[in-house]
């Protein structure tokens, strides 16, 4: 299971509609500006500064491809410990706003992870130390440290040397 915080709508609308009630909207706008920038940024350093500006945390020498999409929403919410990859076009998503409640969970992806192209990580999910997940991969639990997964929903394919 994903750990997720959820909570309830407070109207007769779904979830969506009630967002600039859970986080303010100069902040995700903010947010949105400095990471859709980093989404066509070259600069791996410049990334990653401004990525710690939006709350993410960033560890060493972490790298995120092009077109990569990490959560305006709640981006406190997700840690990149030291030497991991984020690979084209992935997603990392610390939110989920469902019809009648929404909920947030910490994504921590850790030391020496590759996630592969067009993968996406949903919110509460960590990605194990040395852990491969393979391209156009959907994360919707835990995975172990030093595993390879993949597919939709992503499955253990093997343990990674």
């Amino acid at each position: 299971m994903r750990k997720i915080t959820r909570y309830k709508v407070p109207g007769p609308k779904n979830s969506l509609c009630y967002w600039t009630s859970y986080v303010s909207p100069l902040r995700v706008y903010f947010n949105f500006a400095i990471i859709h920038l980093c989404r066509f940024c070259p600069s791996l350093r410049l990334k990653n500064i401004l990525y710690r500006l939006v709350g993410i945390k960033v560890g060493r020498d972490v790298r995120v491809g092009l077109m990569a999409m990490l959560d305006p929403f709640f981006p406190q919410l997700i840690t990149i410990q030291d030497n991991a990859i984020i690979g084209y076009n992935a997603t990392i998503l610390a939110h989920e706003f469902l019809v009648d409640s929404w909920g947030t969970g910490e994504v921590i992806i850790g030391r020496d992870v590759m996630i592969g192209a067009n993968a996406t990580v949903l919110a509460g999910v960590s990605v194990g130390e040395g852990a491969v997940v393979s391209a156009c991969s959907l994360v919707n639990c835990d995975v172990e440290p030093h595993t390879t997964v993949g597919g939709m929903p992503a499955k253990k394919i093997r343990d990674t040397d």
